[in-house]
């Protein structure tokens, strides 16, 4: 495909292999989305999984909406927003994720090895999101106004879709595999501040309301994509469930701890940040006990 394109901008009169090209492309992705409709019909709970972490990128969108009319949320608020937001994605990884891939592996044939694979694929989670953080060029939103000079919008952007990527993959698993313990609800609330978080950012950085608005959007519709890989391996049975499911876990915990808990902890409101933290743990917690 690249040799196609290459060969039409050296020699622009031909351009039959171009849309040639072109064509191809389209066929395979018509293809793609028909085969992966057919298997989501087949699969209703992946079909549900991947709605679900539709909905919660829907409810970034949601929370980007007060952009248009107050702007950035006051100063003061910043780290409790940021800490709900950790402490929920932490008792969702424990709860929604972390024990059910271990009484998984306890119930299942060799719990023993099952477990000590599950461990290494949460850490492997872990790793994965690191690798892509490392290698993607970004800029991590809640600094933004704590640098100097502005980084470039794309940077930020492309920071929040990692940090969305693996709440999508968490939340299809969970979905999926039918061990949700109200997390996708617990995602999809803590979303809505992210979204206003982000969307304040992005005005900050020169965009205007209704694009930073349909930006924050845009990038909370990464978790759909994640969505549906996690949809796949949540319908995973037997010994591979709990490392999928470990893995999710992995993945969300290394968001918070590298993202999130730094934030809320960052500056002279770390008591507010750490209350906060505590408070959308119990917050989850509790919503995890009750669904």
């Amino acid at each position: 495909m690249s040799e196609i394109v290459i060969r039409h901008y050296a020699r622009p009169t031909r351009r039959r292999p171009l849309w040639a090209g072109i064509a191809m492309a389209v066929v395979a992705l018509a293809f793609a989305v028909e085969q992966s409709a057919q298997w989501l019909a087949a699969n209703p709970m992946a079909a549900r999984g991947l709605g679900a972490s539709l909905l919660a990128g829907l409810a970034t969108g949601l929370g980007a909406l007060p952009v248009l009319f107050l702007k950035r949320p006051p100063q003061r608020w910043m780290a409790p927003l940021l800490g709900v937001a950790g402490g929920m994605m932490l008792a969702a990884a424990c709860f929604s994720l972390a024990l059910p891939a271990l009484e998984a592996a306890a119930t299942g044939p060799q719990p023993l090895l099952v477990g000590m694979a599950a461990i290494a694929a949460g850490l492997a989670g872990a790793l994965a999101i690191q690798t892509l953080d490392q290698r993607t060029r970004h800029a991590h939103v809640e600094a933004v106004d704590a640098v100097g000079g502005k980084p470039q919008l794309a940077l930020v952007v492309a920071a929040i879709a990692i940090h969305n990527l693996p709440e999508g993959v968490a939340v299809g698993t969970a979905v999926s595999a039918g061990v949700d313990h109200g997390m996708s609800l617990g995602i999809a609330l803590q979303n809505i501040p992210e979204g206003w978080i982000v969307a304040s950012a992005l005005v900050m950085l020169g965009a205007g309301p209704w694009k930073a608005a349909l930006t924050a959007l845009a990038t909370g519709l990464v978790e759909p994509v994640g969505g549906l890989f996690g949809a796949f391996a949540g319908t995973l049975a037997g010994a591979a469930l709990p490392l999928a499911l470990a893995a999710a876990a992995g993945a969300m915990t290394w968001v918070v701890l590298h993202e999130l808990a730094p934030a809320a902890l960052r500056g002279t409101r770390r008591l507010n940040g750490a209350a906060s933290l505590a408070g959308g743990f119990v917050a989850m917690s509790a919503l995890a006990f009750v669904a």
